[in-house]
């Protein structure tokens, strides 16, 4: 046999997921700056959050969250008894005793829940990265537990080089998507739409996408069915399916 060109394998990462925590309970112990970071993204993927800690440990924002009933809080410190909820699915703590993190570590272990300890790696099943979030969009640079400075840094810099205007397009493509599995339901449809989406998301420029009103996304839908991709000019000049093609290169060739 020939010699196979697989990609090799690095050791040592993360699996980088996105964990759906959409109404789950998630434990939050500790109220200083760093629980008012992974409170901010726990509400923001939707999740119920339960914070404790005693009042004069609370950090402004989290005060606010708290005041505001964006979360259920509990004016005191940490109790083993406050794992005994089966539906905490996730346990963070952001507290300065690392004693005690220790412990609560142990404890999530017993239980067999998923938890974080705040600047310790060896006892997080999971780490926070760097996010940058543009409506839909999110991408999230991690260091492993190394370095989250320079997860900040790297991801300041990734996010500088997009366009401004990415996220309106994909909450576009989104509406586009979800308008075709209207016109095409068929479960054995599902190869043929992945494959006329994303030939959609190369031929057009991100302007374009992000220029699409759902008048578009209704006439480009009727060459789903001939299989052909025109351009945002042509769609909004109305030109029917079958006088155009696609030629295979970055211009089109147009048929009389």
């Amino acid at each position: 046999m020939g010699r196979e060109n697989f990609p090799g394998v690095q050791g040592g990462g993360s699996l980088i997921l996105a964990w759906q925590v959409r109404n789950k309970k998630v434990l939050v112990i500790g109220g200083g700056e760093v629980a008012a970071g992974r409170i901010l993204n726990l509400l923001n993927a939707d999740a119920r959050v339960t914070v404790i800690s005693p009042r004069a440990g609370l950090n402004p924002e989290v005060a606010h969250r708290i005041a505001h009933n964006q979360v259920e809080y509990h004016d005191r410190k940490f109790e083993p008894s406050d794992l005994d909820d089966p539906n905490i699915t996730m346990v963070l703590t952001a507290i300065d005793d690392s004693e005690a993190s220790s412990q609560i570590w142990k404890l999530c272990k017993e239980k067999r829940i998923a938890a974080n300890i705040a600047d310790v790696p060896p006892e997080c099943d999971f780490y926070f990265g760097s996010v940058h979030r543009d409506g839909p969009l999110q991408i999230m640079v991690s260091t492993n537990g190394n370095g989250p400075k320079m997860a900040n840094i790297v991801r300041r810099r990734i996010a500088a080089s997009l366009p401004e205007n990415i996220g309106e397009a994909i909450k576009k493509v989104g509406v586009l998507r979800k308008k075709l599995r209207g016109v095409a339901p068929a479960e054995e449809e599902g190869p043929k739409r992945m494959k006329w989406m994303s030939k959609v998301c190369v031929q057009w420029s991100l302007e374009d996408l992000c220029d699409m009103e759902e008048v578009d996304m209704d006439a480009l839908l009727r060459s789903y069915a001939p299989d052909q991709v025109p351009s945002l000019t042509q769609v909004r000049l109305g030109e029917e399916p079958g006088l155009w093609q696609f030629d295979g290169s970055f211009g089109w060739s147009c048929v009389v």
